[in-house]
């Protein structure tokens, strides 16, 4: 009979102690949340801000030329690029990107690889 009980109790504790660590894992998350959002902007609020030129940290300025201007005319190819993500990134279609550079095989692109793009 006492293995009898031990099992019941066993079936009634196991659940139990599931939604114990449930609940102590909710709120390790919900501390830690709070403990960031103090620490200041979050790393993609001040990339939004030094893109948009609305950054207030004070520093020199260095004059834009000409040639900051001009769009790039060359892409070069890093790790993992497809010529479906290069043509989001650089705003080309594929089928663009596959006509300015003919002998191009968009299996076979290799880190470093120059892709005219304009």
């Amino acid at each position: 009979m006492e293995t009898r009980h031990r099992s019941i109790t066993l079936r009634i504790l196991a659940p139990l102690a599931l939604i114990v660590c449930g609940i102590a894992l909710a709120m390790i998350l919900s501390t830690a949340n709070k403990s960031d959002s103090n620490s200041g902007p979050s790393p993609s609020a001040a990339e939004k801000a030094r893109d948009l030129g609305t950054s207030k940290k004070k520093g020199s300025r260095k004059q834009r030329t000409t040639r900051d201007k001009l769009p790039q005319r060359v892409y070069v190819v890093m790790n993992g690029d497809t010529l479906g993500s290069i043509s989001e990134k650089v705003g080309v279609s594929v089928e663009k990107l596959q006509e300015l550079n003919p002998d191009l095989d968009q299996f076979s692109l290799s880190p470093g690889q120059k892709i005219k793009i304009r």
